[in-house]
């Protein structure tokens, strides 16, 4: 046994003990007389004291993050650090032993404030792991995962695991393919989700099923999504409705956040937004609600207008109250933001309405006492207000404003303070126009069409919704689930929708399309995201500081070295001939 105490749990009652302890050198302070070692495991850190010279002479050949071994008596500090679990304490080393020497120049310091790059990090990761910060969110991941465990076997909900090796499917990103060696120039695909096992299992007679599920997407790494994998808490639910989802999500999912954060948790009937309202009024199917900006349509108010700029277009606006003091630079940065790639917008309009109610600034000149009227009476403008104008087509002044609205919530720290705000977005379309002009699938393509075949024969694509929400926390999509589509009529109509023949249906989706001709259950699901909730709770603004072995920006696993080339024979054994320029 290495050790009968941890570091941070010794106190006062174990005065006079003699103990052993293990864990890394943080620290060593020779202070001529006397030295000093903190020692630091995963449960805190105790000063070590060596009064004996063979000790401390041998101190000189330790390096800092080294492993090491002590035996000694807990005596009380005389200077004691109130701020430390361990302050009132110390151990008298008796005997030292290094486990583990590290190398005298670390990469980086632990358990410092200095700021250090990240892909630098990533490739020491296993010394990254050490700082307390990121050690305590994977901490905290492994205690949420056990909580969700925990509250679904409470809901009766049976855990199964389905496939890591799949087929590919539609599901709103590239597919990671695997060839196989057993059967040439065939492709198994990492599954983007367990969407046609968790369906399948539906058919088999499973009541209730779950699965802390890994997902595969071959997608761009954002600050919120993790490149390549990423893990969900994977529903589904025979004979159930969107209303029964729904209360699992309002059970599971507020009592976890409240168990692991004292900030105020929405509980449930969460909101329900429709996906066109929450376009209209937030410019994004994520909108954070602890932002109380809206955006208003204004485009019959300037429809007769003399400012070319606004011509022809849809004008959206968003009105700041008490924004008015802010200075001719705040209005000047904001149109910097707009005018960026990310955004995209030629321009943004603004104005404002002093303390007296007179428009001023910006494109005042254009806004006639008739037009300051309508504002006045139909949106609400007060005085002291600031009010900011998008004007292009719909859609892109849509997506504009709401980018907008996003960035003046944050410089105007106008966001709600130590909340979580929860939101179901329901009601979105099944079907939207790709970039080509063609119809596809907007959502899940499993999904039950609202109104069913009789809406898939008679209503125009684009009109019809489907039985899809999303959960939403604080402007990041928490979750995505749907009401199944369990009829084989309806299945094969709405693929042919997007551009399938029931032949591409039987090949693809082959095991759901025969498995629904045997007395398929209603069905119904979703999978909150297990990595943005950790991240959430943790109060992290980047999904890699909540996973132990994350990828970078550039989905590389700088620890690991992946991806990497591999040997000719191994490309030999799958078949496959690398053609690469």
């Amino acid at each position: 046994m290495y050790r009968t105490k941890t570091c941070g749990e010794l106190n006062i009652d174990n005065l006079n003990e003699t103990v052993e302890l293990a864990g890394w050198l943080q620290k060593i302070r020779n202070l001529g007389g006397m030295v000093f070692l903190d020692l630091r495991d995963e449960f805190g850190l105790t000063q070590i004291v060596l009064n004996d010279e063979q000790l401390q002479n041998k101190s000189k050949e330790y390096t800092t993050e080294s492993c090491i071994h002590i035996k000694g008596k807990v005596v009380e500090r005389i200077n004691k650090n109130p701020n430390l679990k361990t302050g009132e304490i110390e151990v008298i080393a008796e005997e030292i032993e290094v486990l583990g020497k590290s190398k005298n120049v670390l990469p980086f310091e632990i358990n410092t404030n200095q700021e250090v790059r990240e892909d630098l990090r990533l490739e020491y990761r296993f010394l990254d792991l050490r700082n307390e910060k990121l050690h305590n969110n994977i901490l905290l991941r492994s205690k949420i995962l056990k909580t969700l465990r925990d509250k679904m076997d409470e809901l009766e909900f049976t855990e199964i695991q389905t496939p890591i090796l799949a087929n590919s499917s539609p599901e709103g990103a590239r597919d990671y393919l695997v060839p196989s060696r057993l059967n040439p120039g065939e492709f198994y695909a990492l599954p983007q989700a367990p969407q046609q096992f968790k369906q399948l299992l539906m058919v088999g007679g499973f009541n209730k099923y779950y699965q802390i599920a890994p997902c595969f997407r071959d997608e761009d790494p954002r600050a919120d999504r993790a490149p390549g994998e990423f893990y969900q808490l994977d529903f589904e639910m025979s004979f159930a409705t969107q209303e029964d989802v729904f209360k699992v999500i309002e059970e599971v999912v507020p009592s976890t956040f409240e168990k692991f954060t004292n900030w105020k948790v929405d509980k449930g009937p969460f909101i329900r937004i429709p996906y066109k309202e929450a376009m209209e009024k937030y410019g994004i199917d994520k909108p954070d609600l602890r932002n109380p900006l809206i955006i208003q349509d204004a485009t019959k108010v300037f429809e007769n207008t003399d400012f070319k700029a606004f011509s022809g277009k849809t004008i959206k606006m968003i009105v700041v109250p008490e924004g008015a003091n802010q200075g001719r630079k705040f209005f000047d940065k904001m149109e910097e933001f707009a005018k960026t790639d990310e955004v995209g917008a030629k321009g943004l309009a603004w104005t404002k309405v002093d303390e007296e109610g007179n428009v001023a600034g910006g494109i005042a000149k254009f806004i006639t006492p008739e037009m300051k009227e309508k504002l006045e009476k139909e949106f609400n403008v007060g005085n002291n207000s600031a009010i900011f104008f998008i004007a292009d087509e719909f859609s892109k002044a849509q997506k504009i404003a709401g980018l907008v609205r996003i960035e003046l919530g944050k410089r105007l720290d106008l966001l709600e303070k130590d909340v979580y705000r929860f939101c179901f977005i329901v009601d979105f379309p099944m079907y939207e126009l790709s970039d080509e002009g063609t119809i596809d699938f907007s959502h899940n393509p499993f999904s039950m069409p609202q109104g069913g075949l009789e809406a898939l024969n008679s209503k125009d694509p684009l009109d019809i919704l489907a039985y899809q929400y999303d959960l939403v926390c604080n402007g990041y999509e928490m979750a995505s689930g749907a009401v199944r589509n369990h009829n084989p009529e309806t299945m094969v109509k709405a693929f042919e929708i997007a551009g399938y023949t029931e032949k591409d249906v039987k090949e693809r989706f082959g095991a759901l399309y025969n498995a629904f001709q045997y007395g398929t259950p209603p069905h119904a699901g979703a999978a909150p995201g297990v990595d943005r909730m950790v991240m959430l709770i943790a109060d992290s603004q980047n999904i890699r500081e909540i996973i132990a072995f994350p990828k970078n920006k550039k989905a590389r696993d700088l620890l690991m070295r992946a991806p990497s080339t591999v040997s000719e024979e191994q490309l030999k054994d799958v078949h496959i001939k690398l053609d690469i320029e």
